[in-house]
């Protein structure tokens, strides 16, 4: 039976069906960081999945793709208690990013979170650092350890950085 979904789609919806009822709580170990997102804006997009209260869960038609039924009736009170049992049964701990509030790693995360970001020129006057540590340090310590989304913006001539 075709599914439609992407080998990726199907084994993270597979695994909250099987082990989170219905919470997606869990992601291959090749998909992280700005990934994650794509995959759950693709997912979001198809009306596979459904937000709430800042977490993803299965929809209606997330099941239907997967050919199976659905575990419960979706109410407020049944996903309050899904969200308390699926954080109880995770089974890797929670990871909790450490950064020094005086750190230059610091600073660039607060350059980036402000309404108007920051571009990679205003973040090396700032720290001193070279346009590719500047880089270098969005996609590894930003984006693959911490897990943040940074996205950029042509206005103009210039590359405006945010974190969303």
């Amino acid at each position: 039976m075709k599914t439609g979904l992407t080998p990726a789609q199907h084994a993270i919806l597979a695994c909250a069906h099987n082990h989170s009822e219905g919470k997606i709580v869990w992601f291959p170990d090749n998909i992280k960081g700005g990934a994650r997102k794509k995959v759950l804006d693709g997912m979001f997009n198809r009306a596979l999945i459904t937000p709430l209260n800042g977490d993803w869960f299965i929809a209606a038609e997330g099941y239907d793709a997967l050919g199976v039924p659905r575990k419960w009736a979706v109410t407020a009170e049944a996903l309050t208690e899904v969200i308390a049992s699926a954080e109880q049964a995770q089974d890797k701990p929670i990871k909790i990013s450490r950064t020094r509030e005086n750190s230059k790693q610091a600073l660039v995360i607060a350059m980036l979170k402000r309404p108007e970001g920051a571009t990679i020129t205003q973040i090396c006057e700032t720290t001193g650092w070279q346009a590719h540590t500047v880089r270098g340090t969005f996609a590894g310590a930003f984006k693959k350890k911490l897990g943040l989304v940074i996205t950029s913006v042509k206005v103009g001539d210039r590359r405006i950085y945010r974190i969303v």
